[in-house]
């Protein structure tokens, strides 16, 4: 036998008893399985399903239309009075379907103008982790814009003056694309003024359910009389380890209203973070006024962060360009292909007026040329300006969390994709 025969011989030896404990193995398991699900069968006991690590997945159906909500508490949140809470509980006393940290709810309200009610609908981000019992938001009073005619904030104004604890709301079920994940990736929440409102939702949320997440918080205000819940957010940061926050003053007082543990003088922007965070894979989630999203959603990607790792909601998203999707040419449509112009025909107000993609979307193209839409939210959440399609078809420039009604569209969040007849 040559050598080489040998050192076969061996290597075959060797597999053998490999598999042969590997079967052995196997076999053991395969009993012990049997045993305790026959052990499990004798208990009557139920099988255990797996939930994707992904969906938030609820043990109480959401409901469709209108629920009505009573004000159980209204809670100023800031040292300026400018920022109050709603507590919301239901009338009909059920529980409340759990949502995805950061979705919104919509208000249908009944505003008193001379001779009765004008109805407006407005949608205010859930400020408070899911909870079975009740809902909270946080609204912002907006005040008349200095030096112009223009009036106050309405849905706002009224919130805050004429809404009072016992008050009755109607309110839409939780919806809303922009939420946190269930992964275990380090994330960075970044509010900016009242669009911190979301971020305290995924907050309290992950400090609730995954305490070992990693988690930042950069708050983005002028001022400390700006912070809302600053005792809160403080003691939060103090008690979980895992838990960095970061009030950032872009004006700061002299008295230093702020906590100064926690204080930066600055806005919030990419130095500001290259400073502050490890180099990690982390999830950025971002809310604030339009000026902020505009410098801050670019520059984290001319910085390298992956663009899925970027999720955001702005006043008026619309207007944010995703780096990836602005090097990405438009679809062109076959009237546009075929150098045919695509109109715009208004049916009720017998206009038919040439669209150009300038116009943006079919709400704004509509007001520009004298024809009232009633529209609450303006980013495809609330349906108010939901019209029939008589002829042709509409794109959806992002997803809209209504879902219009079949032969409908969400003139806000959509345009023309061939010449359209619509019932306006």
């Amino acid at each position: 036998m040559t050598s080489l025969a040998l050192a076969l011989w061996i290597a075959a030896a060797i597999l053998l008893q490999i598999a042969v404990y590997l079967a052995i193995g196997f076999w053991n398991h395969w009993l012990e399985y049997r045993a305790l699900r026959h052990r499990a069968d004798e208990l009557n006991l139920p099988a255990l399903e797996e939930t994707p690590d992904e969906e938030f997945v609820p043990n109480v159906a959401c409901w469709s239309g209108l629920r009505s909500f009573r004000v159980d508490r209204k809670v100023f949140e800031d040292v300026a009075q400018s920022i109050c809470s709603f507590y919301l509980v239901p009338e009909d006393g059920q529980a409340l379907p759990p949502f995805k940290p950061g979705q919104f709810i919509t208000f249908t309200l009944g505003i008193p103008v001379p001779g009765g009610q004008q109805k407006i609908v407005r949608c205010y981000s859930l400020s408070d982790a899911p909870r079975p019992d009740y809902y909270r938001i946080s609204v912002k009073r907006v005040p008349a814009p200095p030096g112009s005619d223009l009036p106050p904030g309405r849905s706002s104004s009224f919130l805050h003056d004429q809404v009072a604890v016992g008050d009755v709301l109607s309110v839409r079920a939780p919806s809303g694309h922009f939420h946190i994940d269930r992964s275990d990736a380090p994330v960075v929440l970044i509010g900016g003024g009242i669009g911190i409102t979301p971020m305290l939702s995924m907050l309290n949320w992950c400090l609730n359910e995954q305490p070992g997440r990693e988690l930042w918080l950069f708050y983005g205000v002028r001022n400390g009389r700006e912070l809302v819940m600053q005792s809160q957010l403080a003691t939060l940061a103090e008690k979980h380890p895992n838990f960095q926050l970061r009030f950032c003053l872009s004006d700061p007082l002299p008295e230093g209203l702020a906590e100064e543990k926690f204080q930066i003088n600055g806005r919030v922007d990419v130095p500001l973070l290259r400073m502050q965070l490890p180099l990690k894979p982390y999830r950025y989630y971002i809310c604030g006024p339009t000026p902020m999203m505009e410098s801050l959603v670019p520059a984290l990607a001319e910085w390298g962060v992956p663009d899925s790792h970027i999720h955001f909601e702005a006043f008026g998203p619309a207007s944010i360009k995703r780096q990836s999707s602005a090097a990405v040419a438009a679809p062109v449509d076959e009237a546009t292909a075929s150098g045919s112009e695509i109109i715009v025909s208004f049916a009720k107000s017998g206009k038919q007026i040439p669209w150009r993609p300038a116009a943006g979307s079919l709400l704004e193209f509509a007001e520009a040329n004298g024809i009232t839409v009633d529209s609450g939210c303006r980013v495809g959440g609330c349906g108010t300006c939901q019209t029939r399609i008589n002829l042709g078809e509409v794109a959806y420039r992002q997803a809209p969390d209504f879902d219009p009604e079949a032969g409908t569209c969400l003139l806000c969040v959509c345009t023309p994709k061939t010449s359209v007849i619509l019932e306006a």
